[in-house]
């Protein structure tokens, strides 16, 4: 096969390298514009895992890299003159014009061709080729050409950032984050070897212009950050290797690339393929843009090995033509590795398939590094022990227990740290506590831990009465072990439920039917019980969802008001009208009535619900509130009814008792709530004495598009917390313990409400708990029995399951 690989950088070479060991006949050139020894950029960083990878592609090669390595397994990080230390995170440094010469002496030694100094313009200059590889770099120009097919999404990222080296030799991977007058600077720090390591400098742009770098020279920008990191360079100068760039020009923006497709045809029929940070790119804060290179390369030589190796009758050899012959045998049938029948187009689809995937979850976690690395104000008001954690699990590939298998020493100590804030020291010979079994304390109110069984709705009431039902239901919840349960939404009126199975709180018969709940839930357990209070508005008067979710009802429908005259279904739901100032007054009025028979039923805590498009989240969108008057327009004009409502509410509750709002935080829609718009939703409410905001999101109109995912929506939990300054529910696809223990540890939110897990298991705390090692959470009187047995069948399977991992390791 005859390949010609454009660009000479880590994935060329190393897919040149792989394809030549498989079969030498093959024909193999990397055509690369610089001068071999001509690199930019300092040191990259591998993984272990990455090494491993490498080292089952081609053990020789790897040796050679393995060798050339600095290795380290801590992580530092500074901030406000403190310093945090964590271990067992298996990095590796090497310089990139290191790796590069690697690379080359080793393609050299298998006989493929390296072209240097050719700068190549156009890849139908080679129309003998069997396959060309687009290994071009970031600004790949075969990209460029095609762009029609290859459809790249470039986002430029905020931040500035330049790439340095120092002699100074640092131990750990170190980040060092320093305040000035215009805001954040932040250094990565690694050594690469024996005596340089590679220095990144990076801040926000506004930031950057603000300290005068946009019209510094190189010079004057270097003695800048050397004066700005004196404490961490002891000495030390930095340095630049980018000797063709002046000015400013050294500080660049990050590109976030992404391809919706990695082949292209050529006019000459050839097959065109992108690899590397031509097809994609991962932000240097987890340092896996050099890996995916070479995962590429691996994977694209693995799934071509199995068209190209002979396995049926005729082989290659037997051919009269050579070069593009190869090519006609591949594209023709043959068995692959798995009896499948394969040619070279699919295996360059299993390729682009494989390697999308793979580069996608790359992508979402370097998605998270790189914003938490925009937004280090954001972060900067916290301890330093929780800044530090936080930095560690900003990707959130690295979790609680992945840090505790790293690093126990450092988890369980910064676990003693939070218990000790939170009031409850670790006595002697006790287990460190898990984050999430912390307690909370709002004004007089204290949860025993911060998880919260969400308000989940069970349209099982009858008259908006709740009864046995919610008895066994809330009741069961309670006794699980969940710091907290919440009563699904609740209505002030008849008019204001979803559908006639949601419970009411008008009438002093709903109050006494929760006062023998919530009477229950203190009298049986630990937890404490709030109730969610919220007016359906538009999308009222409708069926239970197993009769028809969203329907209408087919007979005894109730007229539906709204901010604006609006049709939830369009040309299926009931129309709603406007509310007139005569309709807030009188629903303001029945949420203070409500409010008052809560109080009087015994709940620890009053939810006013505000998402979902329900009556108070369709004044605050934009999708749903077109009025002209005060309550529409600017998002202040929108917020002024529902703070209008919990402000005569907050007024009606004991004041000892804690009040939250939940809010959706996006509405997922063009034009719609952003989570921009959910900070000041956020602070808005905090004015008017909020405790808490309850951070859920969309379901306000049906063409939202939500980007769905584990914890998809604890940032917006995130940002209100630590923008907003209010405490914060993180809500959404939260599922185990190492879930919650890592979004507290991190100060991303204070509670967690978990939904559906509790539908499936009423004791989800008490298990995950019991998961996670941790024995020290008491159980109901009664329940106890089974405790003991079920941590010593989760120690067995634990057992087990290691027992199996080393006989996998040993065959």
């Amino acid at each position: 096969m005859n390949i010609v690989c454009i660009g000479g950088g880590p994935a060329g070479l190393y897919f040149a390298l792989l394809m030549k060991q498989q079969d030498p006949s093959h024909r193999i050139r990397v055509v690369e514009r610089n001068r071999p020894y001509d690199t930019f950029g300092w040191g990259v960083v591998f993984s272990d895992q990455t090494l491993g990878n490498l080292q089952q592609a081609d053990p020789t090669t790897a040796g050679e890299i393995l060798g050339a390595f600095n290795h380290w397994d801590d992580i530092e990080v500074n901030i406000r003159g403190r310093k945090v230390r964590s271990g067992g995170h298996g990095f590796c440094g090497i310089g990139r014009k290191r790796l590069l010469n690697i690379l080359q002496r080793r393609c050299e030694e298998l006989g493929v061709e390296l072209v240097f100094e050719t700068d190549v313009q156009d890849d139908t200059q080679y129309p003998d080729a069997d396959l060309i590889i687009a290994s071009d770099g970031l600004n790949s120009r075969i990209r460029a050409r095609y762009a029609a097919t290859f459809q790249p999404d470039i986002d430029m990222r905020e931040c500035r950032f330049v790439w340095l080296g120092t002699h100074k030799r640092f131990e750990a991977f170190t980040f060092a984050f320093e305040e000035t007058p215009w805001g954040w600077f932040q250094a990565h720090a690694y050594q690469f070897d024996g005596d340089t390591s590679t220095f990144i400098v990076e801040a926000p742009e506004d930031t950057w212009k603000g300290a005068g770098l946009d019209t510094m020279d190189k010079e004057d920008a270097i003695a800048f950050c050397e004066k700005l990191f004196a404490p961490y360079l002891d000495g030390n100068k930095l340095m630049s290797n980018a000797s063709h760039l002046r000015g400013s020009a050294q500080w660049i923006k990050f590109p976030r690339v992404i391809c919706k497709t990695w082949v292209h045809r050529n006019a000459a029929g050839t097959p065109v393929v992108l690899m590397g940070d031509a097809a994609h790119t991962a932000h240097f804060s987890i340092g896996s843009g050099t890996k995916l290179a070479l995962e590429d390369s691996i994977e694209l030589a693995r799934v071509l090995k199995s068209v190209l190796s002979p396995v049926r009758a005729e082989p290659v050899e037997a051919c009269p033509e050579q070069g593009r012959s190869a090519l006609r045998q591949a594209q023709g049938e043959r068995v692959g590795q798995a009896g499948e029948r394969v040619g070279l187009e699919q295996a360059l689809q299993k390729y682009e398939e494989i390697r999308s995937i793979e580069v996608l979850k790359i992508q979402n976690a370097a998605r998270n590094s790189t914003e938490w690395f925009e937004n280090v104000k954001r972060y900067a008001s916290l301890p330093p022990e929780q800044f530090a954690y936080s930095m560690l699990t900003r990707s959130q590939r690295i979790s609680h227990e992945n840090l505790r298998l790293r690093d126990r020493g450092y988890v369980e100590q910064y676990e003693d740290w939070i218990a000790e804030r939170c009031g409850t020291p670790r006595a002697a010979q006790r287990q460190p506590i898990p984050p999430m079994l912390t307690p909370f304390t709002l004004r007089g109110v204290t949860l025993a831990n911060r998880v919260v069984v969400s308000p989940m709705a069970q349209y099982s009431c009858v008259d908006g009465l709740p009864a046995d039902y919610h008895l066994v239901h809330l009741g069961a919840r309670a006794m699980g072990g969940a710091g907290m349960v919440m009563v699904e939404m609740t209505c002030p009126t008849p008019d204001a439920r979803i559908t006639p199975g949601c419970p009411g709180l008008w009438s002093e018969q709903q109050r006494d039917g929760f006062k023998r709940i919530a009477d229950f839930v203190h009298a049986n357990s630990g937890a404490k019980i709030a109730l969610q209070l919220g007016h359906a508005g538009p999308k009222g008067s409708t069926r239970v969802p197993w009769e028809g979710e969203d329907l209408p009802l087919e007979q005894g429908n109730w007229p539906l008001i709204s901010a604006s005259p609006q049709q939830y279904l369009d040309g299926v739901s009931d129309w709603s009208r406007a509310m007139t100032r005569e309709d807030m007054d009188r629903v303001r009025d029945d949420f203070v009535r409500s409010t008052q028979l809560a109080a009087e039923a015994g709940f620890d805590w009053l939810e006013l619900h505000c998402a979902h498009g329900y009556l108070l989240s369709g004044f605050i969108s934009p999708l749903t509130n077109q009025r002209t008057d005060d309550y529409g327009g600017s998002l202040e004009n929108r917020l002024r009814y529902p703070l209008e409502v919990f402000h005569a509410m907050r007024a009606a509750w004991p004041q000892n008792l804690p009040m939250s709002v939940r809010i959706s935080a996006h509405d997922w829609v063009e034009g719609g709530i952003t989570p921009d718009d959910a900070v000041e939703i956020g602070r808005a409410f905090k004015a008017a004495g909020a405790d808490m905001i309850d951070c859920s999101s969309g379901q306000v109109s049906k063409k939202q598009q939500p980007v769905y995912g584990r914890m998809y929506q604890t940032p917006f939990a995130d940002r209100i917390r630590n923008e907003a300054g209010i405490a914060t529910i993180a809500v959404g696809a939260i599922s185990e313990a190492d879930h919650v223990n890592s979004i507290i540890a991190a100060g991303r939110a204070d509670l967690c409400a978990i939904a559906r897990p509790h539908l499936a298991n009423p004791a989800w705390t008490l298990l995950e708990a019991a998961k996670i090692g941790y024995t020290e959470l008491p159980w109901p009187r009664q329940y106890r029995s089974a405790k003991t047995q079920l941590e010593r069948n989760l120690e067995r399977e634990k057992t087990l399951a290691a027992q199996e991992t080393k006989i996998e390791r040993f065959n």
